[in-house]
């Protein structure tokens, strides 16, 4: 996982700020989820509780949540959230691994990337119970049908160093099918498309509250962001954007022993 102080300062604008997930893709987590309860629910790279926002009403039965996250500010955000549930500062790796009794859906929302994403989901797959799941979900920007993401990926990779607009391109699913199929598991994916309508002051403060641009802040200075705030205002409708978004469910399921 990345170095928790890259987000320690970024919490409250963070959770102001970014989308959050289609009710459609936590409706079908609960579906494929375990029956009875209660459910042990590890939310790994929790961040602020975004996912939490969506999960906890889905699976509506009272469970026990656990979130695991490295950044001090994100654990303190979260928990004034979610005060019933227990929040712990670590990684999600070690955590899964010396947790020492079953758990039934693992989330990684946002922060798969972040991961040691092979022995992540060893860990997850060791940890599951009968028929748990490993969700993965993601908020992606449409960029590439998009003029102004397009233009807005082009100043993050001149001026981010190490950024690439593809770093969260992968094949989650062929990674999750990996390890759950040859033990008897199934990969289920799912996606949405929706648009986002932001002003431009909402689009430059979530666009702060991002590593990847506080990166280029720490060479550019504030500037940076004053040239953000000129991309999205020449491309903007009455000081409106309309951003196109495909978030995307991959769910890893561990085999039923009773099937």
């Amino acid at each position: 996982m990345t170095t928790k102080s890259e987000f320690d300062a970024l919490a409250v604008d963070y959770d102001a700020s970014r989308p959050r997930y289609p009710s459609e893709l936590f409706a079908t987590i609960a579906e494929l989820a375990p029956r009875g309860t209660p459910l042990t629910v590890v939310d790994a790279g929790a961040g602020t509780g975004i996912a939490l926002e969506g999960l906890v009403p889905a699976l509506r039965d009272v469970h026990e949540y656990l979130a695991v996250d490295v950044s001090d500010g994100m654990v303190a955000a979260g928990r004034a959230k979610f005060p019933e549930v227990t929040w712990m500062l670590t990684e999600a790796e070690p955590f899964l691994e010396t947790l020492g009794r079953p758990v039934h859906v693992v989330v990684a929302a946002q922060a798969y990337n972040w991961l040691d994403r092979e022995r992540f989901v060893r860990a997850v797959l060791r940890a599951l119970a009968p028929g748990g799941l490993l969700a993965i979900l993601q908020n992606n920007r449409d960029h590439a049908s998009d003029p102004f993401l397009s233009a807005y990926e082009d100043l993050l990779e001149e001026r981010s160093p190490g950024y690439t607009r593809g770093y969260r391109v992968l094949d989650v699913a062929g990674e999750l099918a990996a390890q759950f199929v040859p033990a008897g598991g199934q990969v289920h994916t799912s996606a949405v498309t929706w648009t986002r309508p932001m002003s431009v002051d909402d689009f430059v403060q979530m666009a702060a509250s991002s590593a990847h641009v506080q990166r280029a802040v720490a060479v550019d200075g504030a500037a940076f962001l004053d040239r953000v705030r000129a991309l999205a205002s020449a491309h903007a409708d009455g000081g409106q954007l309309a951003l196109p978004y495909r978030s995307e469910l991959f769910v890893g399921q561990a085999a039923d022993a009773s099937a």
